[in-house]
C-alpha cells in the first residue's frame, strides 16, 4: 500500500455561536489514497465542500489535522501554506476561474509562471494532449465553450504535477456531454500511464450520481460526519445510498 496522498484526523469545523452554531465538520477522519479518483457526496449542508476546502488549505478547521504528504496544513504559517498550495495542490472550481485576458495556454501555465517555474519537458504537451485543446491554446476563455473552459481549468490544475487535485462540483455548470468529457478527463488523469498525463490523485465534490460513477471510491457525509462509502460505485448503488440517507429515521 502506498502512503495516502492526504490524511484527515479528527477534523472539526463550526460556524456561528450559541443558538446559531453550525457544526460543518464533526470529528471527521479520512484517508485519501494516492492514485485514486475519490468522490465526496452528501446532502446540502453535509460538510462536503467545507471538508474539501480544509483539505486544500483554502479554509481552516477549529481542531484536528490535515496532512498532505507529511506536512500538517493546520500547523503551517501563511507563507508555508501558500507555498504548499502552489506546489502540491491543484484546484478545479465549478465556475472555471480562468483569467479572461489570458489565452488558454497562458491560463494553463499560470500557476507555474507565478512560481517562476517551467513545465517539465514533455509534461505540458502530455497534459494539453490529454485535455484535447492543442488547437485552442491561443483562444481566450470567451472564445471557448463551457466544457473547453473547464478542460483548460483541469489542465491548469494538472500541469504543476501536484500531489493531489481537488475538484469542487467541476461539472455543475456544464451540459451532460461537456460534463462527461471533463469527468472522463479527470478519470484518465488518474488511470492513464504517467507519460500520457496519468498517475494523479483526484478528489471531487459532487451531488451527481452519474459523476460519482466515474470514480474509484465514494465517501458519503451527513451532518458533518462520514456515514458510508462505496468502492467501484455504480450510479444505482450511489442512488441507493443517497435514498437511505434521506429516508426518515
Amino acid at each position: 500500500m502506498t502512503e495516502p496522498a492526504a490524511r484527515v484526523r479528527h477534523l472539526t469545523k463550526t460556524y456561528g455561536t450559541g443558538q446559531a452554531l453550525v457544526r460543518a465538520l464533526d470529528d471527521v477522519s479520512l484517508d485519501i489514497a494516492a492514485g485514486e479518483f475519490t468522490a465526496v457526496m452528501g446532502p446540502s449542508g453535509s460538510g462536503k465542500s467545507t471538508l474539501m476546502h480544509c483539505c486544500a488549505g483554502l479554509d481552516t478547521a477549529d481542531s484536528g489535522e490535515v496532512l498532505v504528504g507529511d506536512q500538517d496544513l493546520t500547523q503551517l504559517g501563511d507563507k508555508a501554506l501558500t507555498r504548499l498550495r502552489r506546489d502540491q495542490i491543484g484546484f478545479v472550481f465549478q465556475s472555471f476561474n480562468l483569467v479572461p485576458t489570458l489565452t488558454a495556454g497562458e491560463n494553463i501555465l499560470l500557476p507555474l509562471s507565478i512560481a517562476g517555474r517551467r513545465p517539465e519537458p514533455g509534461w505540458y504537451d502530455a497534459v494539453v494532449a490529454a485535455v484535447g485543446l492543442g488547437d485552442r491554446l491561443h483562444h481566450r476563455p470567451n472564445e471557448l465553450s463551457g466544457g473547453q473552459q473547464q478542460r483548460v481549468a483541469v489542465a491548469r490544475a494538472l500541469v504543476s504535477r501536484p500531489r493531489i487535485v481537488f475538484a469542487d462540483e467541476p461539472t455543475g455548470n456544464l451540459d451532460s456531454r461537456s460534463g462527461a468529457e471533463v469527468l472522463e478527463l479527470l478519470r484518465r488523469s488518474v488511470h492513464a500511464p504517467p507519460e500520457e498525463g496519468g498517475g494523479q490523485t483526484v478528489v471531487m465534490v459532487t451531488h451527481d450520481p452519474v459523476a460519482a460513477a466515474y470514480t474509484d471510491r465514494v465517501v458519503f457525509l451527513a451532518d458533518g460526519r462520514v456515514v458510508d462509502e462505496l468502492r467501484q460505485p455504480t450510479r444505482e448503488q450511489v442512488l441507493d445510498v443517497m435514498a437511505r440517507m434521506s429516508a426518515p429515521a
